[in-house]
């Protein structure tokens, strides 16, 4: 009888490996949409977009696989350029595309994992199916949130509010219930700005500098006004869960640590780098 997530295949024993893999959310908008959460894939629970699990992949021991870890997407430089797209998320054949950058005042939000916030009355930008959702869309002066991987961003409500970022969505790949992939809120001129969706979405501001995503959650950078930086995008996270009669080796270049075994299962947590994996 084949053990606990090893699978004879041809004499060959075979392991299966749960993901979650999520990508740098993207760089806030210059007045002023927020940025959209990094795209968001995984095996173990409810995927981006609100969609069903994927396939576990099914690893060889011996065998090296790529993973990256995306960085987040820096704010907009300038009211005539959007905020950076965050950088893709990679784990062997799953690729997780970085968050789109929020819209500003001259330039149209970015798609992405998920999409942009509208600035100036552009609408919002569309995520990418099976990892998130779409920006909200901008009135006149008030920038939309950036797209989550659980929900879209909101509108922008001219002279109330600038949108909230779309909230993300909780994983237990780890044993403990964790929430990522928030969008960052959209700005305005006046009033108030959209606070960052759950999960590390940064918050927009009103006449000051825009809230950065949080780190390894793939959040959205928020929205900004005036003259101040908006904020930066939220560095993806790779996690690997597998059979705890297994062991990783993480390569160079990469950081990451393997759990202790609990419940049947280690858990490798990477957090930044590019490079390889593999199993003995």
């Amino acid at each position: 009888m084949p053990i606990l997530g090893i699978i004879e295949s041809n004499g060959a024993r075979t392991i299966t490996v749960d993901f979650l893999v999520i990508a740098g959310g993207g760089g806030g908008g210059r007045s002023a949409g927020g940025a959209g959460a990094g795209g968001y894939r995984t095996s173990a629970g409810t995927s981006g977009a609100n969609s069903s699990a994927e396939s576990s992949a099914t690893i060889s021991p011996g065998t090296n696989y790529t993973v990256t870890v995306g960085g987040g997407g820096t704010g907009a430089t300038s009211v005539s350029v959007r905020g950076d797209a965050g950088s893709n998320s990679v784990f062997s054949s799953i690729t997780s595309t970085g968050g789109g950058g929020g819209g500003s005042d001259g330039q149209a939000p970015g798609t992405g994992g998920s999409g942009g916030g509208g600035a100036n009355g552009t609408s919002g930008a569309a995520g990418t199916a099976l990892q998130g959702l779409a920006g909200g869309n901008a009135s006149a002066n008030a920038g939309g949130g950036g797209g989550g991987a659980g929900a879209v961003g909101s509108n922008g409500v001219n002279g109330v509010t600038g949108g909230a970022g779309g909230n993300g969505l909780a994983s237990s790949i780890t044993g403990s219930s964790v929430t990522r992939g928030g969008g960052g809120g959209g700005a305005m001129n006046a009033a108030s700005a959209g606070a960052g969706g759950s999960g590390g979405g940064g918050s927009g501001t009103v006449g000051g500098v825009g809230g950065n995503g949080d780190a390894n959650t793939g959040g959205g950078g928020g929205g900004n006004t005036g003259n101040f930086a908006p904020g930066n995008g939220g560095s993806g996270i790779v996690i690997l869960r597998y059979v705890d009669s297994k062991t990783i080796t993480i390569g160079a270049g990469l950081t990451g640590s393997e759990s202790a075994p609990s419940g049947g299962y280690k858990r490798a947590t990477i957090t930044a780098g590019t490079g390889n994996v593999s199993w003995s």
